[in-house]
């Protein structure tokens, strides 16, 4: 299993050296908010400041997209993520769809 230590945004990790690198891996979690959720953020929105009401499910969304990355890392035979990249992207549309994807290099890692 991989640990969220071996996870990282930077290209190695240090104390470690890489001695295989497996290649690219991607975990997706498209989301939408409910009907009540989209009339509470319209409603916060038109407060200003944070919309509370997205900020949870975005955070469920990078936290799944990061480990479905290190569940297809494992699957492939990796013990590490290296230069991880997070994107949102909105899918448009008339269900307000929002796209997070985690992006990174699946390695084989050994201490140094």
């Amino acid at each position: 299993m991989i640990s969220n230590d071996k996870v990282v945004t930077t290209p190695s990790i240090q104390g470690y050296k890489i001695t295989k690198v497996i290649g690219l891996v991607t975990g997706l979690s498209p989301r939408t908010r409910g009907v009540g959720g989209m009339i509470f953020g319209a409603i916060q929105a038109l407060m200003g400041g944070e919309v509370t009401a997205f900020t949870t499910e975005i955070e469920k969304a990078r936290l799944e997209a990061v480990q479905r990355a290190m569940e297809k890392a494992e699957r492939q035979g990796a013990n590490a993520i290296v230069g991880l990249d997070l994107e949102t992207s909105d899918m448009g549309g008339d269900f307000y769809i929002t796209l997070i994807s985690a992006t990174g290099t699946a390695v084989v890692v050994e201490p140094e």
